[in-house]
């Protein structure tokens, strides 16, 4: 570790938690996001300012207008880019030593057993449940731990999921892949602006837990949020054996 990095990571070396081996684990690391929107401008910013070595960022979207309200990683300078690519600059603004590698394109199966398979750690950014199920999936058979989010409205949630723990579910296991769910998305149903900020900061705040191997993760745990009381919920899950993505694999 450099002098500017331990100058610059300082805080997080004075955690007994983390330590220099803690910040090293950190910067050596590689993290997935899929999503690039309202959770994934908190996550691609925290990862970076934390010195996550590697992030490699997925979206095939553009960034709009109505965007700005709660996506901070983009700016109006960016409309009509890459959000992808806008993400990369506002992490290399931050922290220019972070390596982001920017894809434009939809997470589809073929491209996540691909990406995944790389990762450290993978963040669920998204806002689909088809996506969602898919990165699961690739976790699952890569023994990759994924941190999943969710917003809408007033409402969120988050947990982790650690293909590593013979004990810790899958998102399947919760949320079955044969359950229709009628989508909810933000462009039509609103989203309260700091609610993606309180998930998306969560979500990070788990991946660098995993990757530091400091603290408690959220593992078997689902972690529910309602801003409208800014109440908290917690709820223990456990491992299906009949799930048909992790049961197989156990």
């Amino acid at each position: 570790m450099t002098d500017d990095q331990l100058l610059r990571y300082s805080r997080h070396i004075l955690l007994n938690e983390i330590g220099i081996e803690g910040q090293e684990r950190i910067l050596d690391s590689h993290a997935l996001i899929v999503g690039a929107g309202g959770l994934g401008s908190p996550v691609a910013l925290y990862l970076g300012s934390a010195g996550v070595g590697q992030i490699t960022v997925v979206d095939h979207d553009m960034v709009d207008m109505t965007n700005l309200q709660r996506q901070i990683a983009h700016t109006m300078a960016r409309v009509g880019q890459p959000k992808v690519a806008s993400a990369q600059i506002a992490i290399g603004a931050i922290n220019p030593e972070v390596r982001v590698t920017p894809i434009v394109a939809r997470a589809d199966a073929a491209l996540l057993d691909q990406l995944v398979a790389q990762a450290d750690v993978v963040l669920d950014c998204c806002d689909n449940f088809a996506t969602r199920q898919a990165i699961n999936a690739a976790c699952v058979k890569h023994r990759k731990p994924l941190v999943s989010g969710a917003a809408i409205r007033f409402d969120g949630q988050i947990s982790v999921y650690d293909p590593r723990d013979g004990n810790s579910p899958c998102y399947a296991c919760i949320f079955s892949p044969d359950t229709v769910f009628e989508e909810t998305r933000c462009a039509t149903m609103g989203v309260f602006a700091p609610l993606v900020g309180i998930i998306g900061s969560l979500q990070a705040a788990e991946a660098l837990k995993l990757l530091s191997a400091a603290g408690q993760p959220l593992t078997g745990r689902l972690l529910m949020l309602d801003g409208r009381a800014m109440e908290f919920t917690e709820v223990r899950i456990a491992r299906q054996a009949g799930c048909p993505v992790c049961g197989k694999a156990h």
